[in-house]
Protein backbone atom coordinates (compact mmCIF):
# COMPACT_ATOMS: atom_id res chain seq x y z
CA UNK A 1 0.00 0.00 0.00
CA UNK A 2 1.31 3.23 -0.82
CA UNK A 3 1.78 5.75 1.42
CA UNK A 4 -0.69 8.58 -0.36
CA UNK A 5 -3.22 5.56 -0.28
CA UNK A 6 -3.48 6.04 3.69
CA UNK A 7 -6.50 7.94 5.29
CA UNK A 8 -5.85 9.83 8.44
CA UNK A 9 -8.96 11.93 8.61
CA UNK A 10 -11.43 11.00 11.13
CA UNK A 11 -15.12 11.90 11.50
CA UNK A 12 -15.81 13.68 15.37
CA UNK A 13 -19.31 14.60 16.42
CA UNK A 14 -20.10 15.09 12.44
CA UNK A 15 -16.70 17.32 12.52
CA UNK A 16 -13.65 16.36 10.07
CA UNK A 17 -10.27 16.13 11.83
CA UNK A 18 -7.01 15.46 8.61
CA UNK A 19 -5.41 13.26 11.02
CA UNK A 20 -6.52 12.24 14.44
CA UNK A 21 -4.05 13.97 16.96
CA UNK A 22 -5.20 16.31 18.73
CA UNK A 23 -3.17 19.10 20.97
CA UNK A 24 -4.55 18.52 24.62
CA UNK A 25 -5.97 21.18 26.76
CA UNK A 26 -3.39 23.28 29.57
CA UNK A 27 -0.39 22.68 26.92
CA UNK A 28 0.43 25.39 24.39
CA UNK A 29 -3.15 26.58 23.73
CA UNK A 30 -3.14 29.40 26.04
CA UNK A 31 -2.73 31.84 22.87
CA UNK A 32 -3.94 31.80 19.25
CA UNK A 33 0.23 32.40 18.23
CA UNK A 34 0.93 28.77 19.66
CA UNK A 35 -2.23 27.09 18.92
CA UNK A 36 -1.53 28.66 15.24
CA UNK A 37 2.08 26.91 15.76
CA UNK A 38 0.92 23.60 16.73
CA UNK A 39 -1.73 23.76 14.03
CA UNK A 40 0.71 24.27 10.94
CA UNK A 41 3.10 21.68 12.73
CA UNK A 42 1.01 18.82 11.81
CA UNK A 43 -2.09 18.84 14.44
CA UNK A 44 -5.33 17.57 13.33
CA UNK A 45 -7.00 19.92 15.99
CA UNK A 46 -5.45 22.38 19.20
CA UNK A 47 -7.78 22.16 21.90
CA UNK A 48 -7.99 26.02 24.30
CA UNK A 49 -6.76 26.07 27.84
CA UNK A 50 -9.79 25.19 29.85
CA UNK A 51 -11.36 28.83 30.57
CA UNK A 52 -13.84 29.90 33.31
CA UNK A 53 -16.36 32.37 33.50
CA UNK A 54 -14.49 34.89 35.68
CA UNK A 55 -10.58 35.16 35.23
CA UNK A 56 -8.65 32.79 37.64
CA UNK A 57 -5.36 33.29 39.12
CA UNK A 58 -4.99 29.14 40.02
CA UNK A 59 -2.53 28.23 42.65
CA UNK A 60 0.64 29.83 44.27
CA UNK A 61 4.06 28.05 43.16
CA UNK A 62 5.15 25.45 43.34
CA UNK A 63 3.02 24.17 40.43
CA UNK A 64 4.58 22.31 38.53
CA UNK A 65 7.45 19.52 39.04
CA UNK A 66 9.63 17.06 36.83
CA UNK A 67 9.50 13.79 38.31
CA UNK A 68 10.59 10.71 36.26
CA UNK A 69 8.37 9.55 33.65
CA UNK A 70 6.28 12.26 33.71
CA UNK A 71 5.44 15.24 35.44
CA UNK A 72 2.67 16.76 38.81
CA UNK A 73 1.39 19.55 38.32
CA UNK A 74 -1.61 21.63 40.50
CA UNK A 75 -1.88 24.67 38.52
CA UNK A 76 -5.22 24.84 39.56
CA UNK A 77 -6.69 25.65 36.15
CA UNK A 78 -5.27 29.68 35.59
CA UNK A 79 -6.64 31.11 33.02
CA UNK A 80 -7.90 35.23 31.75
CA UNK A 81 -11.58 34.17 31.88
CA UNK A 82 -14.36 33.33 28.70
CA UNK A 83 -14.27 37.23 27.24
CA UNK A 84 -10.78 36.88 26.85
CA UNK A 85 -10.68 33.63 25.75
CA UNK A 86 -13.25 34.43 23.12
CA UNK A 87 -11.06 36.86 21.50
CA UNK A 88 -8.13 34.31 21.85
CA UNK A 89 -10.27 31.91 19.75
CA UNK A 90 -11.50 33.79 17.16
CA UNK A 91 -7.88 35.19 16.48
CA UNK A 92 -6.64 31.35 16.05
CA UNK A 93 -9.41 30.66 13.40
CA UNK A 94 -8.08 33.92 12.05
CA UNK A 95 -4.90 32.52 11.92
CA UNK A 96 -5.78 28.92 11.33
CA UNK A 97 -8.11 29.92 8.44
CA UNK A 98 -6.05 28.68 5.72
CA UNK A 99 -5.95 25.09 7.05
CA UNK A 100 -8.04 21.97 8.02
CA UNK A 101 -7.08 22.37 11.50
CA UNK A 102 -10.31 22.17 13.80
CA UNK A 103 -10.24 24.36 16.77
CA UNK A 104 -11.76 22.92 20.33
CA UNK A 105 -12.57 25.40 23.13
CA UNK A 106 -12.56 23.92 26.37
CA UNK A 107 -14.61 25.21 29.63
CA UNK A 108 -14.82 24.29 33.26
CA UNK A 109 -16.90 26.12 36.53
CA UNK A 110 -17.21 25.27 39.85
CA UNK A 111 -21.31 24.64 39.86
CA UNK A 112 -23.35 23.24 37.05
CA UNK A 113 -25.10 26.43 36.29
CA UNK A 114 -21.34 28.04 35.74
CA UNK A 115 -20.89 25.48 33.12
CA UNK A 116 -23.73 26.41 31.42
CA UNK A 117 -23.15 30.27 31.76
CA UNK A 118 -19.24 29.32 30.12
CA UNK A 119 -20.42 27.15 27.03
CA UNK A 120 -22.92 29.95 26.32
CA UNK A 121 -20.45 32.47 26.34
CA UNK A 122 -17.87 30.70 24.68
CA UNK A 123 -19.83 29.60 21.79
CA UNK A 124 -19.93 33.15 20.63
CA UNK A 125 -16.30 32.29 19.21
CA UNK A 126 -17.96 29.26 17.43
CA UNK A 127 -15.28 26.99 18.17
CA UNK A 128 -16.00 23.07 16.35
CA UNK A 129 -16.47 21.64 19.28
CA UNK A 130 -16.32 22.65 23.15
CA UNK A 131 -14.59 20.42 25.44
CA UNK A 132 -16.22 20.49 29.23
CA UNK A 133 -13.33 19.53 31.74
CA UNK A 134 -15.20 18.27 34.84
CA UNK A 135 -12.58 16.31 35.70
CA UNK A 136 -9.65 18.93 37.06
CA UNK A 137 -8.73 17.34 40.47
CA UNK A 138 -7.09 20.61 41.53
CA UNK A 139 -10.09 22.39 42.11
CA UNK A 140 -13.00 23.35 44.51
CA UNK A 141 -16.45 21.89 43.37
CA UNK A 142 -20.01 22.75 44.48
CA UNK A 143 -19.93 18.86 45.65
CA UNK A 144 -16.74 18.94 46.95
CA UNK A 145 -15.35 16.79 44.29
CA UNK A 146 -14.63 17.15 41.10
CA UNK A 147 -17.91 16.56 38.98
CA UNK A 148 -16.39 13.52 36.97
CA UNK A 149 -16.50 11.58 40.20
CA UNK A 150 -19.98 10.51 40.25
CA UNK A 151 -22.37 9.73 37.39
CA UNK A 152 -25.45 11.92 38.88
CA UNK A 153 -22.67 15.44 38.77
CA UNK A 154 -21.12 14.38 35.53
CA UNK A 155 -24.67 13.53 33.91
CA UNK A 156 -25.91 16.95 35.22
CA UNK A 157 -23.07 19.34 34.04
CA UNK A 158 -23.82 17.19 30.65
CA UNK A 159 -26.95 18.33 30.52
CA UNK A 160 -26.89 21.74 31.49
CA UNK A 161 -24.08 22.42 28.66
CA UNK A 162 -26.14 20.49 25.99
CA UNK A 163 -28.84 23.23 26.28
CA UNK A 164 -26.93 26.40 26.84
CA UNK A 165 -25.04 25.16 23.29
CA UNK A 166 -25.56 23.72 19.55
CA UNK A 167 -21.78 23.24 19.69
CA UNK A 168 -20.95 19.44 20.06
CA UNK A 169 -19.60 18.77 23.10
CA UNK A 170 -16.87 16.43 24.44
CA UNK A 171 -16.79 15.83 28.32
CA UNK A 172 -13.46 15.20 29.97
CA UNK A 173 -13.19 12.54 32.25
CA UNK A 174 -11.54 11.60 35.62
CA UNK A 175 -9.22 8.11 35.69
CA UNK A 176 -9.57 8.79 39.72
CA UNK A 177 -12.98 6.61 39.90
CA UNK A 178 -14.49 3.28 40.71
CA UNK A 179 -15.31 2.85 37.34
CA UNK A 180 -14.98 4.94 34.70
CA UNK A 181 -17.45 3.12 32.25
CA UNK A 182 -20.06 3.95 34.71
CA UNK A 183 -19.52 7.79 34.23
CA UNK A 184 -18.67 7.48 30.57
CA UNK A 185 -22.18 5.76 30.06
CA UNK A 186 -24.21 8.60 32.26
CA UNK A 187 -22.87 11.66 30.19
CA UNK A 188 -23.85 9.59 27.37
CA UNK A 189 -26.97 9.27 28.36
CA UNK A 190 -27.21 12.59 29.20
CA UNK A 191 -26.42 13.87 25.85
CA UNK A 192 -22.83 13.98 25.40
CA UNK A 193 -21.53 13.78 22.24
CA UNK A 194 -17.71 12.38 22.91
CA UNK A 195 -15.89 11.40 25.64
CA UNK A 196 -11.83 12.39 26.18
CA UNK A 197 -10.77 9.87 28.64
CA UNK A 198 -8.54 10.98 30.59
CA UNK A 199 -7.48 13.82 32.69
CA UNK A 200 -4.17 13.48 35.07
CA UNK A 201 -4.10 10.86 37.71
CA UNK A 202 -4.14 12.40 41.68
CA UNK A 203 -0.77 11.89 42.94
CA UNK A 204 1.54 13.29 45.66
CA UNK A 205 5.41 14.17 46.44
CA UNK A 206 7.08 14.89 49.04
CA UNK A 207 10.31 17.08 49.91
CA UNK A 208 11.89 14.38 52.26
CA UNK A 209 14.27 17.15 53.79
CA UNK A 210 11.84 19.43 54.71
CA UNK A 211 9.42 16.77 55.51
CA UNK A 212 6.46 18.25 53.34
CA UNK A 213 4.45 18.53 50.31
CA UNK A 214 6.65 19.70 47.14
CA UNK A 215 3.23 21.35 45.75
CA UNK A 216 1.39 24.45 47.49
CA UNK A 217 -1.83 22.84 46.73
CA UNK A 218 -0.23 19.05 48.55
CA UNK A 219 -1.63 17.52 45.82
CA UNK A 220 -1.13 17.99 42.00
CA UNK A 221 -2.20 15.42 38.30
CA UNK A 222 0.24 12.92 37.84
CA UNK A 223 0.81 13.47 33.33
CA UNK A 224 3.25 12.32 31.06
CA UNK A 225 4.32 8.56 29.75
CA UNK A 226 3.42 7.05 33.28
CA UNK A 227 -0.06 7.09 33.17
CA UNK A 228 -0.15 5.41 29.79
CA UNK A 229 -1.27 2.25 30.97
CA UNK A 230 -4.22 3.66 33.10
CA UNK A 231 -5.16 5.46 29.94
CA UNK A 232 -5.56 2.94 27.91
CA UNK A 233 -7.39 0.36 30.21
CA UNK A 234 -10.18 3.44 30.81
CA UNK A 235 -10.02 4.18 26.66
CA UNK A 236 -10.96 0.32 26.38
CA UNK A 237 -13.55 0.28 29.53
CA UNK A 238 -15.25 3.25 28.13
CA UNK A 239 -15.34 1.68 24.34
CA UNK A 240 -16.85 -1.27 26.14
CA UNK A 241 -20.01 1.00 27.24
CA UNK A 242 -20.83 3.45 25.00
CA UNK A 243 -20.91 3.81 21.29
CA UNK A 244 -20.17 7.58 21.29
CA UNK A 245 -16.46 8.69 20.02
CA UNK A 246 -13.84 8.41 22.39
CA UNK A 247 -10.49 10.77 22.07
CA UNK A 248 -7.48 9.14 24.49
CA UNK A 249 -5.18 10.70 26.68
CA UNK A 250 -2.33 10.34 28.70
CA UNK A 251 0.92 9.54 28.12
CA UNK A 252 1.32 9.24 24.51
CA UNK A 253 4.39 10.57 22.76
CA UNK A 254 5.33 8.55 19.77
CA UNK A 255 2.76 7.17 17.05
CA UNK A 256 2.82 4.24 18.51
CA UNK A 257 1.61 5.29 21.60
CA UNK A 258 -1.62 6.46 19.42
CA UNK A 259 -2.00 3.26 17.56
CA UNK A 260 -2.41 1.26 21.22
CA UNK A 261 -4.80 4.31 22.03
CA UNK A 262 -6.92 3.80 18.81
CA UNK A 263 -6.55 -0.28 19.18
CA UNK A 264 -8.46 0.34 22.70
CA UNK A 265 -10.87 1.96 20.99
CA UNK A 266 -10.05 5.98 21.23
CA UNK A 267 -10.92 7.41 17.42
CA UNK A 268 -8.87 10.12 17.93
CA UNK A 269 -5.59 10.71 20.42
CA UNK A 270 -4.70 13.82 22.99
CA UNK A 271 -1.40 14.52 22.90
CA UNK A 272 0.27 17.03 26.27
CA UNK A 273 3.35 16.19 28.20
CA UNK A 274 5.34 14.91 24.89
CA UNK A 275 5.19 18.39 23.83
CA UNK A 276 7.50 19.53 26.67
CA UNK A 277 10.15 17.04 25.45
CA UNK A 278 9.35 17.15 21.66
CA UNK A 279 8.43 20.87 21.33
CA UNK A 280 5.92 21.84 18.88
CA UNK A 281 6.40 19.61 15.94
CA UNK A 282 5.74 16.63 18.42
CA UNK A 283 2.19 16.32 17.17
CA UNK A 284 2.77 16.17 13.53
CA UNK A 285 5.35 13.34 14.54
CA UNK A 286 3.07 11.59 15.83
CA UNK A 287 0.73 11.87 13.11
CA UNK A 288 3.84 10.70 10.37
CA UNK A 289 4.42 7.91 12.51
CA UNK A 290 0.86 6.53 12.72
CA UNK A 291 0.38 6.80 9.22
CA UNK A 292 4.12 4.96 8.55
CA UNK A 293 2.40 2.19 10.72
CA UNK A 294 -0.50 2.31 8.51
CA UNK A 295 1.45 1.53 5.29
CA UNK A 296 3.33 -0.80 6.81
CA UNK A 297 0.56 -3.16 8.25
CA UNK A 298 -1.93 -2.30 5.34
CA UNK A 299 -4.65 -0.56 7.53
CA UNK A 300 -6.19 1.91 4.57
CA UNK A 301 -7.67 4.17 7.28
CA UNK A 302 -7.69 5.26 10.80
CA UNK A 303 -11.07 4.20 11.63
CA UNK A 304 -9.89 0.56 10.69
CA UNK A 305 -7.61 0.09 13.90
CA UNK A 306 -10.24 1.97 16.38
CA UNK A 307 -11.54 -0.59 18.28
CA UNK A 308 -9.22 -3.38 17.28
CA UNK A 309 -8.08 -4.89 20.64
CA UNK A 310 -11.76 -5.99 21.15
CA UNK A 311 -13.09 -9.41 20.32
CA UNK A 312 -14.24 -9.12 16.75
CA UNK A 313 -12.43 -5.95 16.32
CA UNK A 314 -12.63 -2.68 14.23
CA UNK A 315 -14.47 0.06 14.65
CA UNK A 316 -18.37 0.33 15.67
Amino acid sequence: MSQDRVDLSVDLCGVRLPNPIILASGILGTSAALMERVGRSGAGAVTSKSCSLQPREGHPNPTVIKWGPGFLNAVGLANPGVEAQVEILRETRHRLRDTDVVIIGSIFAETVEGFARVAEALSAAEPDLLEVNISCPNVAHEFGAPFASAPETAAAVTRAVKEATDIPIIVKLSPNVTDIAVIAQAVEEAGADAIAAINTVSGMAIDIEAARPILANWEGGISGPAIKPIAVRCVYRCYQTVSIPIIGIGGVSSGADAVEMMMAGARAVGVGSAVFWGGVDTLGRIAQEVADFMVGHDYARVSDMVGLAHSGGGER
